[in-house]
């Protein structure tokens, strides 16, 4: 065997970060394949975030999927890159599940998604009925919110027109199941499609975001 010389080991040394680097990004972007891993939408959609990239995530309070999710998506989404914008639209697919679009309607208009986890663990946790108005009104008394305000944005038209809205978007983009996201129009992921179920959807948002933003460059 040849022996390296001091000078050629610490050469070899400092390259070999850069190499697990390349590695790295070349494994990373061999992780996510179209057709298995993420769908191209035959008919992508409009966006409503002007230049920057779009991520959708359609889900509801009483899906345990999603609340599963959460726990990796909250802290992706706390970390949004400036050019990366991030919403929820809560889907209808029972009745009860209309209310539960309004509790997270009321919570966004009150600036409150902190409260999100605790809305699941409340539902899944604790069996609270939170689709049931008074459920809900104390609830959110108990969580420090003022309950005049959570009941006056309950009823008003602007939390039952984003619902409407939301019922719109999840028939355009042919929602069937939760929790189910879309990068900027044209991308679906869906967890049980990843290699590592909710904890690679993360990875996939960002790899899908970084693909449309090169798209956006074109």
């Amino acid at each position: 065997m040849t022996q390296l010389t001091r000078r050629d080991a610490l050469a070899l040394t400092l390259s070999l970060p850069g190499l697990f680097l390349t590695t790295g990004a070349a494994q990373a972007q061999q992780q996510f394949a179209e057709g298995k891993n993420f769908t191209v939408l035959a008919q992508p959609q409009p966006t409503e975030s002007g230049a920057k990239v779009e991520v959708i995530e359609f889900f509801s309070y009483a899906c345990p999927h999603c609340r599963d999710l959460e726990a990796f998506l909250g802290p992706w989404k706390d970390k949004l890159p400036a050019d990366v914008a991030f919403r929820r639209v809560p889907v209808a697919f029972q009745p009860a599940w209309v209310n539960l679009g309004k509790v997270y309607y009321v919570l966004e208009a009150l600036n409150r998604d902190d409260l999100t986890m605790k809305v699941f663990q409340a539902i899944h946790g604790a069996n609270l009925r939170l689709h049931e108005e008074k459920v809900f009104f104390d609830w959110a008394g108990n969580h420090g919110l003022d309950v005049k305000k959570v009941q006056e944005l309950w009823g008003s038209f602007a939390v039952n027109s984003k619902m409407n809205r939301a019922r719109t978007l999840a028939a355009n983009y042919k929602v069937d199941s939760v929790p189910m996201l879309f990068v900027d129009g044209k991308y679906r992921v869906q967890s049980h499609l990843l290699p590592g179920s909710h904890k690679d959807v993360p990875a996939a948002i960002d790899f899908l975001v970084a693909r449309a933003r090169s798209e956006r460059r074109k």
